[in-house]
This record gives C-alpha cells, sequence and structure tokens, in this order.
C-alpha cells in the first residue's frame, strides 16, 4: 500500500492535551472488523466484549523521564537532550537524541541542573540527532540514576503539549507499568482501571504481560510513498514462556485474544511458529505491520485513535481492514473523538 492512503486531516483540537478524568471513561469506539458496524460506548463498556477465558495481553512497559535540558560548555547554549537507552552501565553511556544537534559535536561537554551537577561528554555520533553520551559522576550507579533521572521529564510529545505537568507522572503510565526502558506511552493500557481489572476477574477474564519497550522510533514519520520500503527502527521485547502458554491455551479453546496496543500485536506476531502458535522470546523486533496482513495470535486489538500518515494507524487497518478502519476514522472525526496518546480508544473485534 501507499503511504498516502492513510492521510486525514486532523486539527490541534482533536488531539487530546490531557487525560480523561478517569482512566477508563474515555470513549471508545467499537469496530466490528465482519460487517464494518460501529457501537459509540464508554471505556470501561469493553467488558462487555469478553467472556469468560478470554485472554488481554498488556505491555507492562514503562516509561523514564527521558527528556533532559542543558548548556552546552563555553557558549552556555541551551539544548535538549532525549535519553533513548542506556549502553553500558559501568561507564554511564547512554544513546541520545540532541536538539539543536548541528553545534553539538564530538568532544563538546554538557551541563545539566542547578550549579551545572551533572556533567556528559559527547563521545560519538550515530546519526544526525544521534550522540553517544558518558555521564561523568562520582557515586554508585543508583546514585547516578537517581540524579539523572531527578532532572529529566517525562517524555509527553510535543504534539499534545511542550512541556510535561505534574498529572503526567502518574497518568503517561499504565497502572501496571512495571519494566523501565520505554520513551513512550503504550497508549492502550492507560485507559484499564483497577476497577475495571476487578470487573475482568470477577467475570473470569483472563490477563497477561509481555514487554515492549518502545522507542522515538515509534514516533518517526514514514518518508517512503511504498511501504513496504519503510524499515521500523528495532525496539527489545520480552515474552514469558507462561504468557505463551495462557495464550496458546485460550487459542485451542477458541477464546479470544485481546491485544492491548499495536505494541502487544507487533510483539505477539514476531514469535509465531509454524503451528501458528506463540514462543517465548527476548530480543529485539522490527515488524512492521501493515496492510494487506493476516493476524495469527489476536483475535481482538484495543487501540487508540492515531496521527495521519503514522504506523500505528497502519497496523490498525491491517487488523480491521482498510476500508473499515479509515472510515471509522471518518467517523471518529464527525463525532469529535479526541485523538493520540490521550485520546479516546476503538476496540476492533
Amino acid at each position: 500500500m501507499k503511504l498516502s492512503q492513510f492521510n486525514f486531516n486532523l486539527t490541534a483540537e482533536q488531539i487530546a492535551k490531557y487525560p480523561a478524568n478517569f482512566r477508563d471513561e474515555s470513549r471508545l469506539m467499537v469496530l466490528h472488523k465482519d460487517t464494518g458496524e460501529i457501537e459509540h460506548k464508554v471505556f470501561k463498556d469493553i467488558i462487555n466484549y469478553c467472556d469468560e477465558g478470554d485472554v488481554f495481553v498488556f505491555n507492562d512497559t514503562k516509561v523514564f523521564p527521558a527528556r533532559l535540558s542543558g548548556n552546552k560548555e563555553k557558549t552556555g547554549a541551551e539544548i535538549e537532550v532525549f535519553l533513548l537507552r542506556e549502553l553500558n552501565r559501568e561507564q554511564r553511556l547512554w544513546d541520545v537524541l540532541v536538539d539543536p544537534a548541528r553545534k553539538i559535536r564530538i568532544g563538546n561537554k554538557l551541563y545539566f541542573g542547578e550549579n551545572d551537577s551533572l556533567v556528559a561528554e559527547v563521545i560519538d555520533n550515530t546519526t544526525s540527532r544521534g550522540r553517544t553520551l558518558r555521564f561523568l559522576y562520582d557515586g554508585t550507579y543508583e546514585e547516578f540514576k537517581q540524579t539523572l533521572y531527578s532532572m529529566g521529564e517525562i517524555p509527553v510529545p510535543k504534539w499534545i503539549r511542550p512541556h510535561a505537568e505534574e498529572i503526567d507522572t502518574e497518568r503517561f503510565q499504565t497502572i501496571f507499568a512495571s519494566k523501565e526502558g520505554a520513551v513512550a506511552s503504550p497508549a492502550a493500557g492507560l485507559h484499564f482501571s483497577r476497577e475495571l481489572f476487578k470487573r475482568m476477574e470477577i467475570k473470569g477474564v483472563d490477563w497477561t504481560n509481555i514487554t515492549l519497550h518502545m522507542g522515538l522510533g515509534h514516533f518517526r514519520t514514514v518518508d517512503v510513498e511504498d511501504l513496504s520500503k519503510h524499515k521500523m527502527d528495532s525496539e527489545q521485547v520480552y515474552i514469558s514462556e507462561e504468557s505463551t502458554k495462557m495464550i496458546n491455551n485460550a487459542k485451542a479453546k477458541g477464546k479470544r485474544v485481546f491485544a492491548v496496543g499495536i505494541t502487544v500485536a507487533r510483539a505477539v506476531e514476531t514469535p509465531v511458529t509454524t503451528k501458528n502458535e506463540i514462543s517465548p522470546f527476548e530480543g529485539w523486533t522490527n515488524k512492521f505491520i501493515f496492510p494487506p496482513y493476516q493476524f495469527v495470535i489476536p483475535t481482538a486489538l484495543v487501540t487508540n485513535f492515531h496521527m495521519p500518515l503514522s504506523t500505528m494507524l497502519m497496523s490498525a487497518a491491517a487488523f480491521g481492514g482498510y476500508e473499515n478502519v479509515m472510515k471509522a476514522y471518518k467517523v471518529a472525526l464527525n463525532e469529535g473523538y479526541k485523538f493520540g496518546t490521550y485520546g479516546d480508544a476503538m476496540l476492533i473485534i
């Protein structure tokens, strides 16, 4: 398919700037992929679309405060550093993006915090904006990590708001986030509340967690018209044996498997066996799912309303059918649904 087939007009007003007052009270559009029928619900109504023995698969990655503001040595010029991932714990090496990149060269020192209490040296160029930094810090690893994170802010995308606010510390994380390593939030999981989990438990619905640490590539723009030529950035994935057993058993019994978010759909479709089962996995995936694609593991998808031309929209269209999903997006725009990480949700069944 072509990139231009996933374009639509989205105004700034249609992007949610803040989350709903209660996690499970955002709006929910239900799209029946076989008929194209659309229903308008509230998110907590999702309980009515699952039965005993069905399995929800969540991404338990945890977002860390990845955005740092600092100054360049000598000139004092303001810079922004976006932490991507830790490369070497002992040497305090990190893979980062810098802005503005053109003035930040190998050998430069960057200063962070009040009184410039944290210093980093640029030791390598990785991409046009990418750099490798070595943080110069005397102290234990735990003290360094605490210092680094105390200076960072939650990386709320700038198309939502220029800076993170207090509300984001809690609401930009899922309530089950436990494995630190993401710079973007698995948005579909944000809608699940403790009360909803309790209702799922009472109904006999099962759930399990996998981990996919979302990198910035999640939001990287696709710059080729022919989607088969687009390369996704690799992201780290962990799927336990316990999770695979639960998923495979549910499928064998004809139960539904709900992928909560595009990250989960991509992760569980990565280690599929010739028997159409999922196997345990620890490694990296750069799987890019776009139409036409036949899903093997998930039979239902929970996802937010995504940005035009985004890989997440393409994956949703692969699951629900291109015509169905694009029509549903048109309805969503007309009905005032909110888009983006803090926006409303869609259930495709």
